[in-house]
């Protein structure tokens, strides 16, 4: 049975370096990337690029803009650590493509998006370590789309949350285990 393990924080916090560093150490020096961002400009193509030059030749990347937990079961054949950057990208394909009208029905989707995700996570024999971003610490957005992001991604990391072993938050490339430090 597979364990989880959610790395929280910021935007530049050390993260995804910190999950790299992770992943490796339970997957024996190699893992599995599972890769949800996608290209769409010059400045995103070069922020691939620099992770992926930093990560090595040590990880097998799988591309999943969505439907992202048949790439973890395909993974979990051949590795004992699987990596996934980010969550919050992942529901940022999804919303974009989703139906903002109806709240209840896009709550409802991204709750079964990430339950997906963890059903595969708990299912094949290996860590996977998910990186997802803290966004519920500023100001109230003030367009729909920003809010429901916000809002959707606050409920993603809750429900990792309560499956995961471990939560790490990141701060100034410092990782603290707030599982370990909360009440109930």
């Amino acid at each position: 049975m597979g364990k989880i393990i959610l790395v929280t924080g910021g935007a530049r916090s050390g993260k995804s370096s910190f999950a790299e560093k992770i992943a490796l150490k339970f997957g024996g020096g190699r893992a599995a990337y599972i890769a949800t961002a996608q290209i769409f400009d010059d400045e995103m193509a070069q922020r691939i690029k620099i992770h992926r030059e930093r990560r090595g030749d040590n990880w097998q990347t799988f591309e999943a803009p969505t439907a992202a937990e048949e790439k973890i079961f395909a993974a979990g054949k051949n590795f004992g650590a699987i990596l996934f950057d980010c969550v919050t990208m992942y529901i940022s394909n999804f919303i974009c493509a989703a139906n903002l009208d109806d709240e209840s029905k896009l709550r409802d989707d991204v709750r079964t998006l990430i339950e997906k995700l963890i059903d595969a996570a708990q299912t094949v024999d290996a860590v996977t370590i998910f990186v997802t971003n803290e966004v519920g610490c500023g100001i109230v957005p003030e367009n729909k789309l920003a809010r429901h992001f916000r809002d959707s991604a606050g409920l993603a990391n809750q429900i990792l949350a309560a499956q995961a072993e471990k939560v790490y938050l990141t701060v100034a490339g410092l990782a603290v285990d707030v599982k370990r430090l909360a009440e109930a």
